[in-house]
This record gives C-alpha cells, sequence and structure tokens, in this order.
C-alpha cells in the first residue's frame, strides 16, 4: 500500500476551506416529471438541502408561488439499490440525510401537484445542496460556549470530514490494487499455460519425427 504523506500546511487550508461543498442551481420540471442528479459521497457524510419550488402563472406571466405545490424528495444508493429518504414536503423545504455506505447517490425531485390528465403545470425548482457535517444551531451555543470554542469545532468537524474522504480514496486505491493483482495474475497462470501447451507440442513433434526416421531407416 501506498503511503500517504502529510498535506503542507497550505494544501491543508485550502481542503479546509473546500471541504464542506456546496452545489447551488436551479431547473425546470414539467408535471410528473422527475429530475435526478449523481453525487458519490464517502461513508457517514451529512448531507443537507434545500429547495425552492415555483409555479408559472399564465395571468401574470410570471413564477409565482403556489402553497398547495408540493415536492417529492427520493434519495436511493445506487449501488445496493436502498433508499435512504423519501419524503414529501411544501414548495419551500429543506431535506437531511447520512450516507450509510460510500459510492453513487441518486437525489431525485419531483412535483406532487395534483392536477388533472389534460392540464400542465410549469415550475422552476431552486436546489441547495451542502456535503459535509452539517453545523450546530449558532443561536444555541452562543449561549454555552465562546466564539473561539465554536470556531475550533467548526474545524473539527472539516478536519473529520477531510479524514472520511482519504479513508474513502484508500477503500477505493485498496479495490483498485487488488483487481490489479488479480488481473496480472490470471495474466501469468494464462502465460504458463501456453508455454505449457507449446512445449508439449515441440516434445510429441520431436518424439514423432524421431520414429518416422526411424521407420524409414528400418525399411
Amino acid at each position: 500500500m501506498a503511503l500517504l504523506r502529510r498535506p503542507p500546511l497550505l494544501s491543508l487550508c485550502l481542503l479546509l476551506v473546500f471541504a464542506a461543498a456546496a452545489n447551488a442551481l436551479h431547473f425546470y420540471l414539467d408535471t410528473n416529471e422527475k429530475r435526478c442528479f449523481i453525487e458519490e459521497l464517502p461513508t457517514d457524510t451529512v448531507v443537507e438541502g434545500h429547495y425552492r419550488a415555483l409555479e408559472w402563472s399564465e395571468s401574470e406571466q410570471k413564477y409565482i408561488e403556489n402553497p398547495n405545490l408540493g415536492i417529492l424528495v427520493e434519495v436511493d444508493e445506487l449501488e445496493t439499490g436502498h433508499n435512504v429518504v423519501k419524503t414529501r414536503g411544501p414548495s419551500d423545504s429543506r431535506f437531511t440525510f447520512t450516507s450509510h455506505d460510500s459510492g453513487d447517490h441518486s437525489i431525485c425531485l419531483s412535483s406532487n401537484y395534483g392536477t388533472s390528465w389534460f392540464a400542465t403545470t410549469h415550475i422552476r425548482l431552486y436546489l441547495d445542496v451542502v456535503i459535509g457535517s452539517t453545523k450546530p444551531d449558532a443561536d444555541h451555543d452562543r449561549s454555552h460556549v465562546s466564539e473561539l470554542s465554536q470556531k475550533l469545532r467548526d474545524l473539527n468537524m472539516k478536519l473529520e470530514d477531510i479524514r472520511r474522504e482519504q479513508q474513502y480514496q484508500r477503500e477505493r486505491e485498496a479495490a483498485f490494487r487488488d483487481l490489479s493483482e488479480d488481473t496480472n495474475s490470471r495474466a501469468v497462470w494464462y502465460t504458463l499455460a501456453q508455454m505449457g501447451v507449446l512445449i508439449a507440442t515441440c516434445v510429441w513433434q520431436l518424439r514423432h519425427l524421431r520414429r518416422f526416421f526411424e521407420d524409414r531407416k528400418m525399411h
């Protein structure tokens, strides 16, 4: 196994800055349409998402808030097929989950707004996903700990995120190394088998030629 060198101070600071990745975007949905996104997550990683849905109004010719509009959020582990989250919420809400296994996770959003078969609803959906340990309640912490203690806690949480990411990369490296060693071992045995067949064929041909010339001498 290759040794993992300790990152220099500058690299460590950069990792701390980007440890909690935030992905903000917006997209459009129609009636009964589902939109999915893939996120590769290490084990025991907390993911928090915030979405806000607006419905197109023909009368006002713009996207507006609709209290009857609901959003269905589904999160699945692609490798195991395990459903992590399946929740319905209002048009403006949050969802949080923790990854139990490392690997790709699908985050799917769709509208559960009840419309008629012939009606079409156009929705603009804003989504903000934060990957990494969530912060504790700041208002609660102010009454118990000092500002310095809060900063130290945030730093420890980011270091924990980096540790989990490094562990996940080591697991992937070990799996790739095992696969490479298995492939190399099979290639070696296949080469040895070919050499064995070639040697056996040469020995048989030499014996056959020897008997052939001996029979010719006798005649």
